[in-house]
């Protein structure tokens, strides 16, 4: 039985604002809040509000057959939380259905799992926490920033506890293989991989809309007859998307939710069933390793990491901010932390491509892949410079951290020193309480005591001088 594997990615690019080189050292403030607002209400809006208020219906419908799978970054959730908390209130009603799962992927949406294992499995360690405290899950899959994989990324993502993990069925690395199997690491064979199927995924949200492709008007029931006909050993069929696909890349005029409302329906009558990726970890065994030495992603026809990294500019930017990721996740600094995730995010190094791309790139403020470079490396610069600051320059890496270690463990002395102090208080308040209450009780046992007690007969005056005297004298 074939089954579908349907997941959204939502993540939400933070803009740069216009930063010169003289603000270097004097502003430390580096984002357009005006844009970010207006890009994050509007994309709510047009898109995540209707989708996943199209996905609560479906699932309403059709129970538990019909199933979906989230990931949203840190990043995306921030700006969520503070100018579209409805977003977030619609997605725990979608997990309190039962029929959803939520993924682990980088905190920033950024690119660390290329330059460093540690600030990778950090990100990742915290989004998934943000994701228990908001839906209750535990992600056991994960889904790298733009799917990008390797074999040394699967490796360490097997490592970090992970069961399965989402890549991209790129023709290079499959070849004759069909993207519709379960596939292992080649690394790591435990970890199961589940490859998107570029030709369902992209029909879906590329060229839905698109009145000169071929395919145009695409219908639900020929969507599933195409999935139902494929060879019986293909099973699992992985339709990986952005969630703001419907919305804005394929317009709700263009009747993208009709098209999604039909499928479960269509897929019924084909007996095509739906499953989140754990169920398909959980219920599929891989029939082979895919071997991946070089880098793969979802991005552009090359499938690979150039649209971050393909020329110059962008290799020296990704290698200068790179150059302190120790010296962050050292210091961890609250707000260097802050300005950390967003300067990873990975769309800060694509507004630098040269490279030509079928899908539109949104360079934002920049005028061209020199604009953007400039106005990264001032921010950098200012960037890097505070972070030197935290600590001497002269102190290198290991003996900074070597001593945040030290204080770090004093910190920790002292706090559980602090806790036994509070704890001696609270022993001897009860102490003191209990001895109160037993003085008071002894008090309250003497008082009967003393009152059944017998009165004493008063005293015989002793008599008066004169009386006494009077007393003596004989009676006449």
């Amino acid at each position: 039985m074939k089954t579908i594997c349907l997941y959204f990615e939502i993540h939400q690019n933070i803009q740069l604002k216009r930063y010169r080189f003289f603000d270097i050292g004097t502003d430390h403030y580096y984002y357009d809040d005006y844009e970010n607002e207006r890009l994050i209400s509007d994309i709510a809006e047009r898109s995540y509000m209707p989708a996943l208020n199209a996905l609560l219906d479906m699932i309403k419908e059709h129970g538990n057959y019909f199933k979906v799978a989230f990931s949203l970054s840190g990043v995306g959730i921030e700006q969520l939380e503070i100018h579209a908390p409805q977003v977030l209130e619609k997605l725990q009603e979608l997990n309190q259905t039962g029929c959803v799962e939520f993924l682990a992927e980088p905190y920033s949406h950024g690119l660390a799992s290329l330059a460093n294992e540690e600030s990778f499995a950090a990100e990742v360690k915290r989004q998934c926490t943000k994701m228990e405290e908001y839906f209750g899950q535990t992600p056991k899959v994960l889904r790298n920033s733009s799917l990008i994989y390797s074999d040394d990324i699967g490796l360490q993502v097997s490592q970090m506890g992970f069961k399965g993990m989402l890549s991209e069925g790129a023709r290079h690395v499959l070849g004759w293989k069909s993207p519709n199997y379960v596939y292992n690491c080649a690394l790591a064979p435990n970890l199961k991989l589940l490859l998107r199927n570029v030709n369902f995924s992209d029909d879906i949200s590329l060229r839905f809309s698109n009145t000169d492709w071929e395919g145009y008007p695409l219908f639900a029931d020929n969507y599933i007859d195409r999935i139902a006909n494929l060879p019986e050993g293909e099973q699992v069929i992985n339709i990986f998307m952005e969630l703001s696909a419907l919305g804005i890349a394929q317009p709700l005029s263009s009747n993208i939710l009709d098209f999604f409302k039909a499928l479960p329906e269509c897929a019924k009558q084909r007996g095509v069933t739906f499953s989140t990726p754990s169920e398909i970890c959980d219920s599929f065994q891989s029939v082979s390793a895919v071997d991946v030495p070089d880098t793969l992603s979802w991005n552009d026809e090359e499938r690979d990491c150039s649209c971050w990294l393909g020329n110059p500019m962008q290799r020296e930017a990704f290698n200068k901010l790179y150059s302190v990721a120790d010296r962050v996740r050292i210091a961890n600094d609250p707000r260097i932390n802050l300005d950390w995730d967003y300067l990873q995010a990975s769309n800060n190094f694509r507004q630098m491509t040269t490279k030509p791309s079928q899908v539109g790139i949104n360079r934002g403020i920049y005028s061209s892949p020199f604009d953007a470079f400039t106005n990264y490396m001032n921010i950098l610069g200012d960037f890097i410079s505070r972070v030197n600051s935290l600590y001497p320059d002269d102190v290198d890496n290991e003996e900074l951290s070597s001593l945040l270690t030290t204080i770090k463990n004093q910190d920790e002395e002292i706090e559980m020193k602090n806790k036994e102090i509070v704890r001696l208080q609270a022993k001897i308040e009860k102490i003191e309480a209990a001895e109160e209450k037993l003085r008071a009780k002894i008090e309250k046992t003497k008082a009967p005591a003393k009152a059944a007690a017998p009165k004493k007969a008063p005293a015989a005056k002793k008599p008066t001088a004169k009386k006494a005297k009077a007393d003596e004298q004989p009676a006449e």
